[in-house]
């Protein structure tokens, strides 16, 4: 059974220095939760990630017994960080850059190189450490902003390896993202990654664009097509630890605290608000809402209490401390200006409240308020629907929540919108028991099945379907023990065909086709080659004649132009294929050239028995729109013409049906016997080439996708590297 890993930056335990003794104290968390119900095939999991207590601050000796500790008790494996680490990795880049950036506070971003080198020395810190106790074929969990470098980092080391990784943040916009110098080198990383998982579509949504904008790999489905994998992005809810919830009002712990709470809220509403102080949470405006609630509706003072925890956070930093002294302000004066003799409007807490008066709360509480400004997930409002068994109480929720997207049946508020915040908990007070009762089955019924168990368990289930799905998407690698014996097969041949697609395959795609001229080592590379005794090389492209033989007049090579269309063999006239008289053209031409009005960027290419339509430097998401209405459009006109619709790399093509790159192949492999053919292509117009080629051929596709070919290898570059290997086996 594979060996299964779980990384993130904190362990499931943390180091605690109390009165001069070290202890391992265990963390409550839904990840912890979760990650320690999956099934791992009865091999337990290991953790890797950092204990909580900077290296520097623990003796050598006590360093190693809290290492060993880690080992034998948890099946953890620390990765050390100095306090100088922790300030420039983890407060620096993580909580001033990404964190910020990624909530919508640009204005609060900080871009500061020594963070960025940090956080790639961290990442790169992380992987060492797992190198050393990774097997060849783990299955791989990381989770988080702190390591979004790492999928990336395992991946090019331990290929076999199935990395899956989970943010546990939003995902911002690509307007937002675009901001963020390291944006390629963030994406890169992620998408070492297998499986890629987000609280709501619309993170999925963000990451896929900005992908598909920043690096040119376009998706279908989720699944987006890298230079050599499939990578699947999919959305997985966080949910909770439902039944400690559900179970907790039986513990004798929270009655006691009920026993106090409801004396003290006899005869009052209570309004509660649970948060970590952090500007993302909205909590000024929060309160601001709830002072307009008394001020437009006066008969609520006196019955109505507001109670609001915050959890202490960064306590040190200025942006935090400015914002606790809003809170305190705020507080003070409301109060201050609003209280009775015997009635306070807010009570504040700045402390953590522990499971036990957090679950008393939500079973006394008439009305949750939860209004982030912007918030990956949000498990407050899940524990609250988990603990209100008697299916009573309101749920005010933030409309930028990630949560938001399940929970339809709460009410619903801009969060910056005082006004709407004040009049939604004045809905919420005077909500009817029946409808309280109505909306609070419909989610609690939802979510009792979309726990943090299943969660995990989801997750790592469909990581593990990725290896078949990948499979379909890609030919058998080719490595250099393939490589080899493709080499020994070639130089024990008398005789050779070697057919090359041209763009994505000998040479990159550019944003203008002009531009992709081939320089003169290609040519030189491929004179080389064409010049070996016994070996025909074949260019067979989708370009016209007349580019290819102005970038290619060495007589002595064989064309292939207009997939199939044209033929040019060595030394003799181009041959036309015997196909229709285009008169198609005059029907389509106009409904393409249409698109190509609506369609900034794109332009409309007409070749002797095809129309090609060119979209690779619209706006991607425009494009993508337009690209599913044209060629709904074209299937539908052209089912009776006997032509095909072929999409391209950024290309619709509409062409004769008996017109392809099959074709090619025919013409050329009936003038042997050759001892060996191979043809290398790169999109779905090669496909044709590969199916045709006689038994024996070696066929190679490059990139990914679901082919017929053989074998696959990375881009152009490999390409090239093919070539020269192929010549040295032979000079």
């Amino acid at each position: 059974m594979n060996q299964t890993i779980f990384v993130s930056n904190r362990l499931t335990v943390s180091v605690q220095k109390e009165e001069g003794e070290l202890r391992l104290v265990p963390s409550v968390g839904g990840l912890a939760t979760g990650l320690s119900s999956v099934s791992t095939g009865g091999r337990p999991p290991l953790w890797v990630g950092w204990s909580g207590i900077a290296r520097d601050d623990l003796p050598q000796k006590e360093y190693r017994r809290i290492q060993e500790q880690l080992r034998q008790d948890h099946n953890a494996i620390e990765v050390p960080l100095s306090q100088e680490d922790l300030d420039l990795f983890y407060s620096g880049f993580c909580n001033d850059t990404i964190w910020p950036l990624f909530h919508y506070f640009p204005t609060y971003t900080e871009y500061v190189s020594k963070t960025w080198k940090a956080y790639q020395d961290i990442n790169q810190r992380f992987f060492d450490v797992l190198a050393q106790v990774m097997e060849e074929d783990a299955t791989v969990w990381v989770h988080d902003y702190q390591l979004m470098l790492l999928p990336g980092l395992i991946k090019k080391e331990f290929p076999h390896a199935q990395v899956g990784f989970f943010l546990h943040i939003p995902f911002p916009s690509f307007e937002m993202f675009r901001l963020l110098p390291s944006r390629e080198a963030i994406l890169e990383g992620l998408l070492g990654a297998d499986l890629i998982g987000f609280h709501t579509y619309d993170y999925a949504r963000h990451f896929l664009s900005s992908v598909r904008r920043l690096l040119g790999f376009d998706h279908s489905m989720g699944i987006i097509r890298t230079r050599n994998r499939a990578v699947k992005v999919d959305v997985f809810p966080m949910g909770i630890d439902w039944e400690r919830f559900l179970s907790a009002g039986e513990l004798p712990a929270v009655k006691d605290v009920r026993g106090m709470i409801d004396p003290r809220y006899a005869g009052q509403k209570l309004i509660l608000s649970v948060d970590r102080l952090d500007y993302s949470k909205g909590i000024p405006t929060r309160i601001r809402a709830f002072r307009r609630l008394l001020e437009e509706y006066p008969q609520y003072i006196g019955v109505v209490t507001l109670l609001i925890i915050v959890s202490p956070s960064r306590e040190s930093v200025p942006r935090y401390m400015e914002l606790k002294r809003e809170v305190d302000e705020l507080v003070s004066d409301i109060n201050g200006r609003m209280s009775t003799l015997n009635w306070v409007p807010i009570h504040y807490q700045y402390q953590t409240a522990s499971f036990e008066e957090l679950s008393a709360l939500y079973r006394r509480a008439d009305v949750l308020l939860v209004t982030p400004l912007r918030d990956g997930m949000n498990l407050i409002a899940k524990e609250y629907l988990a603990a209100r068994t008697d299916e009573q109480g309101v749920l005010v929720l933030s409309e930028t929540a990630g949560v938001a997207r399940e929970l339809s049946e709460a009410i619903l508020v801009n969060p910056s919108d005082l006004d709407g915040i004040a009049s939604a908990i004045k809905t919420a007070l005077e909500q009817p028991r029946e409808e309280q009762n109505q909306n609070m089955r419909a989610m609690r019924n939802r979510l009792q099945r979309l726990t943090v168990q299943y969660w995990a368990q989801e997750f790592l289930d469909k990581l593990a379907e990725m290896q078949q799905l990948q499979a379909e998407h890609r030919a058998t690698p080719m490595d250099d023990a393939a490589l080899e014996q493709l080499c020994k097969r070639w130089k024990q041949s008398g005789t050779a065909l070697l057919l090359l697609d041209y763009d994505g395959t000998l040479m990159r795609f550019r944003s203008k086709p002009h531009q992709a001229k081939p320089d003169e080592d290609l040519l030189r590379l491929i004179a080389d080659v064409n010049r070996l005794p016994g070996v025909q090389v074949v260019i067979s492209s989708g370009r016209d004649r007349a580019n290819l033989q102005a970038w290619f007049p060495d007589d002595s090579l064989a064309l292939g132009a207009g997939h199939g269309a044209w033929i040019r063999d060595p030394g003799k006239e181009w041959q036309a294929a015997m196909v229709q008289v285009p008169e198609w053209k005059v029907m389509i031409t106009p409904i393409m050239q249409r698109m190509v009005d609506r369609t900034p960027g794109s332009f409309l290419e007409e070749k002797d028995f095809s129309l090609a339509w060119h979209y690779r430097n619209s706006e991607p998401e425009l494009a993508n729109v337009r690209l599913a209405e044209l060629r709904e459009t074209l299937i539908s006109l052209t089912n009776n013409l006997e032509l095909s619709v072929l999409d391209g790399n950024r290309v619709l093509e509409v062409k004769p049906a008996n017109v392809h790159k099959g074709r090619v192949v025919h013409h050329f492999a009936e003038q042997g016997p050759w001892d060996l053919i191979i043809a290398v292509g790169d999109d779905a117009t090669d496909e044709h080439m590969f199916t045709a080629l006689p038994e024996g051929a070696v066929s190679i596709k490059v990139g990914v996708g679901a082919t017929d070919a053989l074998y696959s290898i990375d881009g152009v570059e490999e390409v090239h590297r093919l070539l020269r290997r192929l010549l040295a086996t032979t000079v």
